[in-house]
């Protein structure tokens, strides 16, 4: 496995990292203990050492899942989590919070769950309108200082959030989503980082599962699915995207690639400090996602990719209005 430096913040990982939320919850029902213990051994086994995580994630479960698989091989990896949310007396999601001293609870919390002593990258889960940036930063600095942290992440945060963050504790990565069919990120978002030498970590690279071919108009979702309830998930919505896979399908037949392994090799392509960190509960899938790596795209390649993409709309909102304000996935 290759890796790669998030920005210019000497952390290494390999080239594509594990996302490791829909093991516990967000695309149906948690998966089999057992079994998902041992796809992240093997991920481990087959050069990952670069896994997300975050108390959000079940919630507070995916946390302990990924600290019991990957306690006997500490040192070989990296992991990350998040802070930000506040959560009602039955565990759902009631808003943003990253006060202070919430921030410094969370940190405890997170380290408790993953039995580890320090938090290789803990990210700020969503911007707190309520609390200064500055604030923030301030805090994981201190929390850096006092060994319990190692470095500083923000998600789906806007450039002057960003850049006033990295001057009080500096940004080692960003994490939002961008694929394909979620490019919002270029127009500002990748200038500042490279800029600012800041690693990028695309979540939901594959579109939450859906440039991987497999999902269509006929396609059936489970009530606790979160895709469920997204507009450019609807059936009508499903059917109009297909477009989009054709394309990455029949580019990718020349590559000899999956589409799912060439819309990752176009991610990988774009700038030596994205990593995409792609979910999966099926290890057929682990081995797919790797192997995208392996493809190669020249400039030949990516043009052409950015020629067919062009003519193609995508339909429906990756959210909405209420999820997008408020959404911690």
């Amino acid at each position: 496995m290759q890796t790669r430096e998030l920005g210019r913040s000497g952390l290494r990982v390999s080239a594509l990292g594990l996302g490791c939320m829909g093991m516990s919850f967000g695309y149906g029902p948690a998966g089999d203990r057992k079994e998902m213990l041992a796809l992240l051994r093997t991920a481990v086994d087959r050069g990952i050492t670069f896994f997300d995580t975050a108390e959000v994630y079940g919630p507070f479960t995916n946390e302990t899942l990924v600290g019991e698989a990957l306690g006997p091989v500490r040192d070989q990896v990296v992991i990350a989590t998040k802070f930000g949310f506040k959560f009602g007396p039955n565990g759902q999601q009631t808003g943003v919070d990253s006060r202070p001293e919430h921030i410094r609870e969370v940190t405890e919390a997170s380290l408790k769950r993953l039995n580890i002593d320090t938090i290789d990258l803990l990210y700020q889960h969503r911007v707190d309108p309520e609390v200064p940036i500055e604030d923030v930063a301030g805090t994981v600095k201190e929390l850096i200082q006092a060994g319990k942290v190692r470095h500083f992440g923000m998600s789906e945060a806007g450039a002057k959030t960003i850049r006033r963050a990295h001057a009080v504790q500096p940004v080692t990565a960003l994490q939002s989503e961008y694929s394909l069919w979620t490019r919002n990120p270029e127009p500002e978002i990748l200038p500042t980082l490279e800029e600012l030498g800041i690693g990028f970590v695309p979540f939901s690279p594959l579109g939450r599962g859906f440039l991987t071919g497999k999902i269509d108009q006929g396609t059936a979702f489970d009530s606790s699915d979160l895709r469920k309830n997204l507009p450019r998930f609807t059936a009508e919505n499903r059917e109009a995207n297909q477009a989009l896979v054709a394309v990455l399908t029949r580019l990718g037949e020349r590559k000899r690639a999956t589409p799912a392994q060439l819309a990752l090799a176009w991610l990988l392509a774009r700038k030596p400090w994205i990593v995409p960190i792609p979910g999966t509960t099926k290890l057929h899938r682990l081995e797919e996602n790797i192997g995208a790596v392996s493809v190669e795209l020249g400039e030949h390649d990516l043009r052409e990719i950015e020629e067919a993409t062009a003519r193609v709309a995508v339909h429906g909102a990756r959210y909405t209005p209420q999820m997008e304000a408020r959404t911690g996935l």
